[in-house]
């Protein structure tokens, strides 16, 4: 039967694990995707997989693939992540979208990474797709914007079998695009979200003095990249502290 199950674009970030935590909430049979795509803040895939086990979910699948052979983003090539920048005091100020696009937009990343949660979904009979997109608290990326998720959704029901043989439609639901950094947390806080285990940094510090049987070497946040601003934004509004 279609319409029971989900497919969840899970980077492991607070987006990307509030979202996978209201689909859930909804009784569906939950399959989460997350990418290795060679981005240089990797170390959230491992929350990813750890955060996955405090949900009942179907599958975990985590694609491999490679676009710093692409490049053309701070995220997947030598560019620098910006810090602490005009984009950043813009950040905190709620005027982000004066701005323009940032060096850290990975080029078509959404609408890469929908298309593999659309096969994936496709073969499942999973007639939902979720992602964590956001128009308001976000760094401008304009693979966030709800026309484009619109868009992607009038797309996916022309270009898929299932769709043109069966009538049946795909649903590209993005239940956080129009709320602020600060009713996502609350919203997760109210689902039980770990936060803990939902990493923001785009460019994650080292710590060489702290060994673990499970690291190699633990991570620390930046605290200066436009992720790490819009975080710490989001906790104190919602007047929660930040558990990571």
């Amino acid at each position: 039967m279609m319409g029971n199950r989900a497919v969840v674009l899970f980077s492991g970030g607070i987006d990307s694990t509030t979202t996978l935590a209201i689909a859930k909430a909804e009784c569906l049979d939950i399959y989460a995707l997350s990418f290795d795509y060679g981005q240089r803040h990797k170390i959230e895939l491992e929350y990813a997989r750890k955060n996955a086990e405090n949900f009942d979910l179907k599958k975990h699948l985590v694609i491999n693939f490679d676009l710093r052979e692409i490049g053309g983003s701070s995220l997947t090539s030598d560019i620098e992540v910006p810090k602490n920048s005009q984009k950043a005091e813009k950040l905190e100020s709620g005027k982000e979208k004066e701005l323009n696009i940032p060096v850290t937009y990975v080029p078509a990343r959404n609408t890469i990474f929908l298309s593999f949660a659309l096969a994936w979904a496709e073969s499942l009979h999973a007639t939902d797709i979720f992602i964590g997109a956001n128009a308001v608290d976000y760094s401008g990326y304009p693979d966030c914007r709800p026309e484009f998720i619109k868009s992607y959704e009038e797309m996916a029901n022309l270009a898929t079998k299932v769709s043109v043989e069966n009538n049946i439609r795909f649903k590209i639901r993005a239940p956080l695009i129009e709320l602020t950094k600060a009713e996502i947390i609350r919203k997760g806080t109210e689902l039980e979200v770990d936060y803990s285990l939902a990493w923001s940094c785009y460019d994650p510090v080292s710590d060489d003095r702290t060994q673990s049987a499970e690291h190699k070497q633990k991570y620390n946040a930046c605290g200066k990249c436009d992720s790490c601003i819009l975080r710490a934004k989001g906790f104190k509004e919602a007047g929660l502290p930040d558990p990571l």
